[in-house]
């Protein structure tokens, strides 16, 4: 790689011997070659995607809530919830045959984060998931100070993250929540954050043809988005409370489509219910 443009000649001046001194050390500076990672590259990498699971951030902010807690009015999830779970690689080889006899019927998998990490176990988890019965989902860990909501999308769909109409695929969730490297909002006014959501929402259905899912807590969305309610009338809300009710809903939502009830559950710590019958469950798999 050259470092000067060839051009016309330049009067030769001589150098200090400060100044050689100097010119010596910027030659001496590695050079950024096409491909190569450079430090701002380093700097978008998540520093560790393996504990960066849904909900890994909540109850290390938010806790176990009991009932009625904080002000908070109590909303109970159906009482012909469906069970499921969530996992990451965190939980490596799942059990799933075990998981399906105990009555768990449905499964989001983390498919990804950032645009740079996928998750190893996925092909484990997803594709067993759906072998051993279940309806089956990918999810997405944003870290929206990394990249655009677009990018993230794209790389999302691109990585696990799609949807096929074959009746046991649930659309792709985005998992929005406290920033597990910083700042709680990711350094975002809550106008750059609605705006970001909205470009990953957006790109995802460009994509796909599904809205995503967004999961999300009450707490966190209130305090990074301002409470924004743009997003109610599209988008299925996934909420993290762990407590015996899924509490006050982010606005915008009249109801909510699945509670992450808790982070303890036997075999795999993340369980879930979904708001209604199994019917209505393949509904929103299906497209409905």
């Amino acid at each position: 790689m050259p470092l000067r443009r060839s051009g016309p000649a330049r009067r030769t001046v001589p150098l200090a011997a400060g100044t050689l001194v100097s010119l010596l050390s910027v030659l001496a500076l590695p050079l950024a070659l096409p491909g190569s990672a450079t430090a701002s590259d380093a700097e978008k990498r998540p520093f560790h995607p393996e504990q960066d699971w849904m909900g890994s951030t909540i109850a290390a902010h938010e806790g176990t809530i009991r009932a009625g807690a904080g002000g908070l009015a109590p909303q109970a999830s159906s009482r012909r919830a469906v069970s499921g779970v969530d996992v990451s690689s965190h939980n490596g080889k799942v059990r799933w045959k075990s998981l399906h006899k105990s009555g768990v019927r449905f499964a989001y998998v983390k498919a990804s984060e950032g645009t740079s990490y996928t998750n190893p176990y996925f092909a484990q988890q997803y594709r067993g998931s759906y072998s051993s019965g279940m309806i089956h989902g990918a999810y997405h860990f944003a870290l929206p100070d990394h990249s655009s909501g677009r990018s993230q999308a794209e790389f999302f769909a691109d990585h696990g993250g799609d949807w096929s109409r074959d009746g046991r695929t649930l659309p792709g969730a985005l998992d929005m929540e406290y920033n597990p490297y910083g700042a709680t909002c990711y350094g975002k006014s809550h106008k750059a954050m609605v705006h970001w959501i909205r470009d990953f929402v957006r790109t995802y259905r460009e994509e796909t043809g599904r809205y995503p899912v967004i999961y999300t807590s009450t707490n966190w969305w209130r305090r990074c988005t301002g409470n924004s309610g743009k997003f109610g009338r599209t988008t299925p809300l996934w909420i993290p409370r762990y407590g015996s009710s899924v509490g006050s809903l982010p606005r915008g939502w009249q109801y909510h489509s699945i509670w992450q009830h808790t982070s303890s559950g036997h075999t795999v710590g993340d369980r879930n219910r979904f708001n209604g019958t199994y019917t209505r469950l393949k509904v929103l798999a299906n497209g409905g």
